[in-house]
């Protein structure tokens, strides 16, 4: 064969294969890429609606003096750091416990921990409402039990509306990452654990010195997708508390959201609180794969 004919059968070959991508790579440019560059334009103007100007960066200069974005800051950190690592601790613990080859209905347990998964967020969001009311089902509970004297205000009170929000997406996603947890579990060889009891080690021992270790990809992983999950929370804040009382309970997806429709639109800062989200995100992956000593993070 010729190297002529060799190249235009290359040449061929890779044109075929562009065919195939071409409308995925079209699609991916014009729904994600040409809205990121447009978002970004639109961070370095100002204005009401669609009256657009040129600020250059005054948003971004605006969002450290801004104390509702400060607040709504606030508040998802406090998401951050403490339901993230209730929630992949308790997937992780979860899974272990129906990682037990002895456990009965184990395919039971599974689907009713994982079902809160794909429940819908809003209709569970109304319930938990409902739930957590002050003559809903968890105060008359408590009521019944005699451990509180008085209805708990979870939904007024800035301090319970905040647990709130907490318990709801922890019930909703700890069976989600509890599935990355079981996967890689079922993963790891048998072999490994007989040796180790054999030589002695306690459950406790193995846990430490085996299941965390081999589990170190889920955990970096289930840990990224949670915090990034958790920095975009909205959902749950909109449909229990509506960011309240005052603004104790909003976040910065929901502040996103009342500068674009509930507020005289400002789409131009907007989409700067936007991209403090995107940097928070970046920041917050690099560290956690620091933190895990990837090297490749």
């Amino acid at each position: 064969m010729s190297k002529a004919k060799a190249m235009n059968i290359k040449a061929k070959t890779n044109a075929i294969g562009w065919s195939f991508i071409a409308i995925a790579v079209i699609m991916i440019c014009a729904f994600y890429f040409y809205p990121m560059i447009k978002a970004l334009m639109l961070s370095f103007q100002s204005g009401t609606g669609t009256n657009l100007h040129y600020v250059g960066g005054d948003n971004y200069a605006r969002l450290f003096k801004d104390q509702t974005f400060i607040t709504a800051l606030k508040n998802t950190f406090i998401f951050l750091i403490i339901q993230v690592p209730i929630m992949i601790v308790l997937a992780m613990f979860i899974s272990v416990l129906l990682n037990d080859s002895k456990l009965k209905f184990k395919g039971f347990f599974r689907t009713a921990i994982f079902l809160p998964a794909v429940t819908s967020l809003v209709a569970y969001s109304v319930i938990f409402k409902y739930l957590f009311g002050n003559d809903g089902l968890i105060n008359s509970l408590l009521t019944n039990l005699h451990l509180i004297d008085a209805p708990i205000q979870w939904i007024t009170d800035p301090f319970w509306a905040k647990i709130t929000i907490i318990i709801a997406i922890t019930w909703r996603w700890t069976g989600y990452n509890m599935i990355f947890y079981l996967s890689a579990l079922q993963n790891i060889d048998n072999s490994i654990y007989e040796a180790a009891r054999i030589d002695g080690a306690s459950a406790f021992r193995q846990f430490r010195a085996i299941t965390i270790p081999m589990l170190k990809p889920i955990i970096l992983f289930t840990s990224i997708t949670s915090t990034i999950g958790t920095l975009q929370l909205f959902d749950e804040v909109m449909n229990i508390t509506k960011g309240g009382p005052g603004n104790s309970t909003t976040t910065l997806s929901q502040y996103i959201y009342n500068l674009s429709f509930k507020y005289t639109p400002d789409f131009g800062y907007a989409a700067t609180v936007s991209y403090g989200v995107v940097i928070l995100i970046v920041i917050f992956s690099i560290l956690q794969f620091r933190l895990a000593g990837d090297k490749n993070g």
